[in-house]
């Protein structure tokens, strides 16, 4: 990887454009320093999230998802570098199926609320699906593996699931949308 900063204040920023980890530099507004800070704000949501009381195995998961946003940023900072893994993909497809399994299906949207936790985990959502969007835009300008933009869609899943599981740490549930269709009578699915 790149030069190790031992200096965080350089000033080269100063002129609205950043370094790369290739020692290019590119506009701070252009789509690559976009999706790096989507990334970076996501693993910075989930450091909050990791605060916050949780299951040994699910704080476990989580730390490893830095890691491996941690990669997934460093890719994106080196054009033409691998760090993610495909095998971090797999990871998360097995974690959503072992979570999942518990959890009762849906029968109407849910609101991002619930616990403390739950609620952060769907903050850590919402940014993963940012950070997927960042990913897609600069693949439409640049070559872009597919890996990372996986790997975010299913951490946005998985973190959804997640906020299921922790609201239901303590005998919680989910909080449901109040919808008009439930309001009038929810066996009704005739509209």
């Amino acid at each position: 990887m790149g030069n190790r900063l031992t200096q965080i204040a350089t000033r080269t920023g100063d002129d609205g454009t950043t370094g790369l980890g290739d020692n290019t530099r590119v506009s701070k507004d252009s789509p690559r320093p976009h999706a790096m800070g989507d990334v970076d704000e996501l693993n910075s949501h989930l450091g909050l999230l990791l605060c916050e009381p949780l299951p040994q195995e699910v704080r476990e998961l989580l730390i490893d998802v830095q890691h491996q946003l941690f990669n997934l940023g460093g890719e994106l900072s080196i054009p033409g570098f691998e760090l993610l893994k495909d095998e971090a993909v797999l990871q998360l497809d097995a974690a959503l199926a072992h979570y999942n399994a518990a959890l009762p299906r849906l029968q109407e949207f849910i609101l991002p609320a619930g616990t403390r936790a739950a609620a952060q985990a769907h903050v850590c959502r919402t940014v993963a699906r940012r950070a997927e969007r960042s990913v897609v835009a600069l693949g439409k300008q640049e070559a872009a593996r597919e890996t990372p933009r996986h790997y975010l869609n299913r951490l946005s899943d998985l973190l959804f699931v997640l906020s299921r599981v922790l609201n239901r740490m303590d005998g919680g549930d989910d909080v449901y949308w109040k919808s008009e269709r439930l309001a009038r009578g929810a066996g009704n699915d005739s509209e």
